[in-house]
């Protein structure tokens, strides 16, 4: 899995958006990232390993009446 690298001023820009997690012991936290930089803080404090911040990637799905709507517009033959 390649892993992405944000420079600080865009970590800064991406505070309130959603779909961040935080990975830590058994459980998950997700919100924005300014949510689980948060929790990632308080468990650092506390003398935990503050635990693995990820962007949670979107999969999408799609029927097959879509696909085919899709490939029509493409100029592809149904």
């Amino acid at each position: 899995m390649a892993k992405n690298t944000y420079s600080n001023e865009e970590l800064a820009a991406s505070r309130s958006s959603p779909g961040w997690r935080l990975e830590a012991d058994e459980a998950s936290h997700e919100g924005t990232l300014d949510d689980v930089a948060k929790l990632a803080h308080e468990r650092h404090a506390r003398g935990e390993h503050p635990g693995l911040v990820r962007q949670i990637e979107t999969s999408v799905e799609l029927d097959m009446l879509q696909l085919e709507k899709l490939w029509y517009a493409m100029g592809l033959p149904v």
